[in-house]
Formats: C-alpha cells, sequence, structure tokens
C-alpha cells in the first residue's frame, strides 16, 4: 500500500495549487496522510480526490481544521500502527520531535508522522520509524522541498522522501 505524507502546506499563502511532483505520486497512493499546518480546508479537499486522508490539525491551522482532524490521531493501516501529530508546543523548534514522541509515549506505535519543523526526518527508534515529511511548499532553511513515501506490505512499513526544487 502506497501512502503520500506531506505536512505544513501552508496553503494558500505558500502555494495555491499542489505541486506538480507531489501530483504524480498522488495519482497512485491508496492513502494520504497530513501532518497539519494545511491553514485551509480547500487543501484536504484537493487531497482527498485521490485517496482518503488522515489529518490532524497544525499550529496556523483555524478552528474548523482543528474540529475536523484534532490536535493528534491514531490508526491502523494493514496492520501498521501510527500516529500522526504536529508537533507544535512549548519550547523551542527543535524540540518538536521530542514533543512528536511524547504525544505517543503511552502508545505502542509502528510508525510516528509529525511535522511543524519543516525539517525531513527519517529514523528508526527501538523499532519506531519516525518521520518528518518536511513541506512540499514551504522549505523555509532546507536545500528543496519535500513529502513522504510510506509503503505497507505485510505488517512491514518503509518510507522514503522525495526531494525537487521546483514548487510550481
Amino acid at each position: 500500500m502506497k501512502i503520500v505524507v506531506v505536512s505544513d502546506t501552508h496553503m494558500p499563502r505558500m502555494n495555491k495549487k499542489l505541486p506538480d511532483r507531489l501530483l504524480r505520486e498522488l495519482k497512485t497512493a491508496k492513502a494520504v496522510i497530513h501532518a497539519g499546518d494545511w491553514t485551509k480546508l480547500s487543501v484536504y479537499e484537493a487531497l482527498a480526490a485521490f485517496a482518503p486522508v488522515y489529518g490532524v490539525a497544525g499550529n496556523n491551522d483555524g478552528a474548523d481544521i482543528v474540529r475536523k482532524f484534532g490536535w493528534r490521531r491514531q490508526f491502523e493501516l494493514e496492520g501498521v500502527k501510527i500516529g500522526i501529530v504536529h508537533g507544535h508546543g512549548p519550547g523551542r523548534r527543535s524540540n518538536t520531535e521530542a514533543r512528536a514522541l511524547e504525544a505517543f509515549q503511552n502508545d505502542r506505535l509502528h510508525v510516528l508522522i509529525y511535522g511543524h519543523s519543516h525539517i525531513p526526518v527519517l529514523k528508526r527508534s527501538g523499532g519506531l520509524l519516525v518521520f518528518n515529511p518536511g513541506s512540499p511548499t514551504d522549505k523555509r532553511r532546507q536545500p528543496m522541498y519535500s513529502f513522504g513515501i510510506l509503503r505497507l506490505a505485510g505488517g512491514a512499513v518503509s518510507a522514503k522522501h522525495i526531494f525537487y526544487h521546483d514548487k510550481s
């Protein structure tokens, strides 16, 4: 199962449409995960045109998005337990990953997805896959825009980033 993972789209301020590179991957996605900072529900509608969408709200999202998604979500796909949180909160932006891990400290997950920092992360920690897709529209100080692909097969999970220079 192919899952496209995004975060921090900040649309329409940072881009008027989903980037072409992202659209190419969405065409074959079976699910989409968004880790917050959509800023408009129209982003959800655009993603939902391709596949079922799982998401959470971020610190830049309005009350409508918070009501729809909440701040934290846990679900299972093909036997893989996935947790999503944006990762914002008190403290510095460099503490984003620690806050994300803390949000699920009492849960048994296979994958933890977070956003907020706009910094792509892919690592394993004690059997947990920790993944931040970066941002497809707001790279900030990163050299490239990015999003992620998760692949689930037989209870196993793999992940990779897709990096690109042009967000159009």
